[in-house]
């Protein structure tokens, strides 16, 4: 369903007051133009000086807050945004995502999980079956055995810090990599270098394994 920019913003702004423990925003008088059209469409309902999702209008929110976040990933993955920009330009792009578009970025992004804040990205139909159908061709690089690897499919992480650390590796989605050693440390390749982390890092990295590298 198509809504104007702003009544998306009201929804993302919904989704983010339930994500922080208060479901609501508060009305405002008059009620803006973005705010009657998502009450007529019966997303979202007014409960005294409040306005909250109703039970049809969070899946819209999730998907407004899927665009967004998913934009803030592309820019920040794959053409290397500045964090302070990241929000902005990530309001622009979202606006064109629709259409199919959100799951081809989220698919070339290897279906994150989490938007470079480490806030959750709400899954799409392509996240459910991808996890249906890929089975063990995607395994954790704690799970690799030694002299194992493949490319990077996506990085389930939710801390930033260490997310950027992997991204200064140059560890991103469709790299090559692979298990150099287990013990004390995961040692990996990445591209002509070689790296190691523990083993909480190590399990945020799920490989995309290559016919012969198949995980038992």
């Amino acid at each position: 369903m198509r809504f104007s920019e702003d009544a998306q913003e009201l929804l993302e702004r919904l989704w983010l007051a339930a994500e922080d423990g208060s479901e609501q925003l508060a009305v405002t008088d008059p009620i803006s133009e973005s705010m009657d059209e998502l009450s007529r469409s019966g997303l979202v309902i007014q409960n005294g000086l409040f306005w909250k999702l109703t039970d049809s209008g969070h899946p819209e929110a999730a998907q407004a807050i899927r665009r967004h976040r998913l934009g803030e990933r592309l820019l920040a993955d794959v053409l290397k945004a500045e964090d302070v920009s990241l929000d902005e330009q990530a309001c622009r792009l979202e606006h064109v995502l629709f259409d199919g578009l959100d799951e081809s970025i989220c698919t070339l992004l290897g279906h994150p999980q989490f938007c470079p804040h480490g806030k959750p990205i709400p899954p799409g139909d392509c996240c459910r079956q991808m996890r249906e159908s890929v089975g063990r061709l995607i395994a954790p690089l704690s799970e690799l055995e030694e002299g194992q690897g493949g490319e990077v499919a996506y990085i389930q992480m939710s801390d930033a810090g260490r997310l950027q650390k992997l991204i200064a590796m140059g560890v991103l989605p469709g790299g090559k990599i692979s298990l150099q050693r287990r013990s004390p440390s995961f040692v990996f390749e990445c591209g002509y270098s070689q790296f190691a982390v523990d083993e909480e890092i190590a399990a945020d990295v799920y490989v995309r394994l290559t016919q012969t590298s198949e995980v038992g």
